[in-house]
Formats: structure tokens, C-alpha cells, sequence
């Protein structure tokens, strides 16, 4: 083997190592941002329940309201 030959090998290599550091950083970057997406997942799970009482609360109310509305309404023209 030359050195030329030696040379190129070694310049192969170091490529090489460039290449996956740069894979190894890209990974280690989608593995965090998955990871803080899960995070947020799980926050939105768990707010979920409570949502879903308080929104069904609000139905409550609105159909009290409207109801009290229409009574209201056959009040006035009915009596």
C-alpha cells in the first residue's frame, strides 16, 4: 500500500466519522423532540377529563338557559 493509497483510506474515514456523528447528533435531536412530544401528550391526557366534565357543564347550563327562555317566551304569548 502507498501512502497516496494510505492517505485516501484515512480521509475515507474521517468522512465516515463525520457522516455518523451527524447521524448520531440527528437522532439524539428526534429522540429529544419525541420525547417532549410524549411529554405533551400526556399533559393533554390528562387534561382531557377535566375538559370534558367542565364542557359538560357548560351543555348543562346552556340548556337550562335556553329552556328558561323558551319558558319565557310561552309565558308571554300563552298566558
Amino acid at each position: 500500500m502507498t501512502f497516496k493509497q494510505a492517505k485516501e483510506i484515512v480521509e475515507r474515514l474521517e468522512l465516515a466519522e463525520l457522516s455518523l456523528r451527524n447521524s448520531f447528533d440527528s437522532m439524539d435531536h428526534a429522540r429529544r423532540s419525541l420525547d417532549d412530544s410524549v411529554i405533551q401528550q400526556k399533559k393533554v391526557l390528562k387534561q382531557l377529563p377535566e375538559k370534558d366534565k367542565k364542557i359538560s357543564i357548560l351543555y348543562l347550563i346552556i340548556m337550562l338557559n335556553i329552556g328558561f327562555i323558551a319558558g319565557l317566551f310561552v309565558g308571554k304569548y300563552l298566558l
